[in-house]
């Protein structure tokens, strides 16, 4: 399967940004082409998976998870297990040798639950390159220890007060200070988002947790397994463990978004689980509106890129809420949007309640603490497990380990023990 033209995921992704940006998006598009198949990059990217982000990372079967469940064996690709503790490091290593290649000395990123934003600071101090992130106060404030993090490493943090002050603020941001400074300066986006080649780029990037878990589940079990979980914010978690599948038929995709506060109030993140997909009246809510949706998943353009967008009747770019704030994002990557459609992957979600009650079940039952965002696709092997035979075989990709969220977690927990 390989719909890509130009790009173009079907009627998804392409590029909608400012005249200005082109020759900046051609510069790169040309210098991704070129290192893909340069052998002393690729010499250099693996090297440094290996030897700095610690790759390969272990997929674990989690035996006494599968025993509480009863169901289908259940195993953990362990991206919390990487330098720096999550995924993002996969994708910000890969765009900052890029950038270094090209000649931009200056990085900007945006970040939402942090780890982007660590990943790549981390990058930079590795490679000597200036590096700004951006960041909404609201994820700032659940978000402490990674600020900390990226600014003990060098890099300034900006805070950014507009709109919902949360990653989609952080990328409008973040794409202002490119568009200012282009000549000097990449965008090191970090997620399956923004205008071509960033869905793909990242993607291949990230695609390195598919390669290595198809090979350590053969090893394990001698056959591939029957399905894939990941947690779905922009998208590249989950792209890149999907992504080597794509051709084996037998092995079923499922993606995890934010469910929030629950489908009903508004105040989540589940872009594909939220009528009506077109604009114009809907069945569902009746002509005149009667009981409409608060928010609404259409097509449209965001970050420049065409997806599923969620907003509000009247078309403004809705509000989003997730205990996640990996996940808090109202937009999703043009690729899963087609994948979709082709119905090569389905899509669900998980509440915040649910993801909470999969950290203390993951927890308990392996001594692993996962991300919140890792947690919503724990939340979803435990409903779905126990509805599987015991000969069926899951691989959950942990995103991220949940350092980071434990004072979110504490303080959430702690209101149902007081």
């Amino acid at each position: 399967m390989n719909p890509l033209s130009k790009g173009k995921f079907g009627p998804y992704g392409g590029q909608f940004v400012p005249e200005t940006l082109m020759p900046a998006l051609a510069e790169l598009e040309t210098a991704y082409e070129a290192v893909k198949n340069d052998p002393k990059f690729q010499a250099e990217f693996q090297h440094l998976l290996k030897t700095y982000v610690g790759r390969p990372t272990p997929l674990t079967y989690a035996g006494r998870l599968t025993a509480h469940l009863g169901g289908a064996k259940i195993y953990l690709k362990r991206e919390d297990l990487t330098h720096t503790g999550a995924h993002k490091i996969n994708n910000a290593l890969g765009q900052a040798l890029l950038a270094k290649r090209m000649g931009k000395r200056r990085i900007v990123a945006e970040t939402g639950a942090g780890q982007h934003g660590v990943g790549s600071a981390t990058a930079c101090a590795l490679l000597g390159l200036e590096c700004i992130v951006y960041m909404g106060e609201v994820d700032m404030a659940r978000q402490q220890p990674n600020v900390f993090r990226m600014r003990l490493t060098g890099t300034e943090v900006r805070p950014v007060s507009s709109g919902s002050r949360t990653l989609k603020d952080a990328i409008n941001e973040a794409i202002r200070d490119w568009v200012t400074n282009v000549r000097t300066t990449h965008y090191l986006l970090g997620s399956v988002l923004g205008p071509h080649p960033y869905p793909t780029m990242v993607r291949d990037f990230q695609s390195v947790i598919g390669q290595e878990a198809r090979v350590q589940i053969l090893e394990a079990e001698g056959r591939l397994p029957d399905l894939l979980l990941a947690c779905v914010g922009g998208g590249s978690n989950a792209m890149g463990l999907f992504y080597p599948f794509l051709e084996d038929k037998s092995v079923d995709m499922l993606g995890v978004e934010a469910g929030g506060s629950g489908i009903e109030t508004g105040k989540h993140a589940a872009r594909f689980a939220t009528p009506p997909l077109t604009p114009g009246p809907s069945p569902q809510w009746g002509e005149g509106g009667e009981g409409r949706s608060l928010v609404e998943a259409r097509l449209g353009v965001l970050h420049g890129t065409k997806s599923f967008v969620l907003q509000t009747p009247d078309g403004q770019i809705a509000e989003t809420h997730s205990i996640s704030a990996g996940l808090d994002y109202p937009s999703v990557g043009p690729e899963h949007a087609w994948l979709r459609d082709q119905e090569r992957a389905g899509y669900t979600y998980a509440t915040d309640a649910e993801a909470l009650a999969a950290v203390k079940v993951l927890s308990e039952m392996e001594g692993i603490i996962p991300a919140l965002e890792s947690a919503h696709a724990i939340a979803e092997v435990i409903k779905r497990a126990p509805t599987m035979s015991k000969n069926s075989v899951i691989i959950v990709n942990l995103s991220g380990r949940g350092d980071k969220d434990l004072d979110t977690i504490m303080r959430e927990l702690g209101k149902d023990n007081s």
